[in-house]
């Protein structure tokens, strides 16, 4: 057995970073519309938008309402930067509803909340827990032509933080648009870039703070 093979064989049916992601449909509960509908995976794209899929394990837990309600206060700042923002669990649309109905930490949320029941969307996002049918806490940002620049995994017991997403949308917009520039650890809107070439090597520091 060629387990060189098989492992190359499983990536290839997984998302990579800087690789085009593959289409899908999939159920979802519109929070804007009250409303259900399907959507697709290139539907962002196909109007030069961003893609931000939030995946959590599970509707009426309770690490995953907090995550929500946190991602639900940055709303309006990531679709100023171009994104569609999308929730994504292993339940159903129908579940969404009645979870987003009954939690009042969720009163705010107006995104699209996707439903992955069979697990296919987190198996290809390589986050599906096989142990409990589950997904981990994975963030992919996907840029306008489908390519995912950003992937952030947290086990179940660790939620993460709205702020730094805005913060790397930003960021990953910005090298979109200036192709030439690179974003430093904890770069923001309006802070400096770096140039990589050989007038930057050794000479970071200086760079910054010239």
């Amino acid at each position: 057995m060629n387990c060189e093979h098989d492992h190359f064989e499983d990536l290839l049916q997984t998302a990579q970073i800087g690789v085009q992601v593959k289409d899908f449909t999939f159920d979802v509960y519109d929070a804007a519309e009250g409303a259900f509908h399907p959507m697709s995976l290139s539907e962002p794209q196909r109007q030069d938008r961003w893609t931000v899929l939030f995946f959590y394990p599970a509707d009426f837990t309770f690490v995953c309402p907090t995550e929500l309600a946190d991602l639900a206060e940055k709303h309006a700042r990531l679709e100023e930067l171009g994104a569609e923002v999308v929730s994504v669990s292993t339940d159903t649309q129908f579940v969404h509803m009645a979870w987003k109905n009954a939690e009042r930490l969720l009163r705010d949320v107006r995104f699209k909340m996707a439903a992955d029941p069979s697990g296919e969307l987190s198996r290809y996002f390589d986050i599906w827990d096989p142990d409990t049918g589950l997904a981990l806490r994975g963030t992919y940002i996907i840029d306008p032509d489908g390519v995912l620049v950003s992937s952030e995994v947290n086990f179940y017991n660790v939620g993460r933080n709205a702020d730094e997403l805005v913060r790397k949308l930003a960021a990953c917009k910005h090298v979109r648009e200036h192709p030439g520039e690179a974003c430093p650890a904890r770069w923001s809107p309006g802070k400096k870039t770096l140039t990589p070439g050989k007038d930057l090597v050794g000479r970071v520091y200086e760079s910054l703070n010239e």
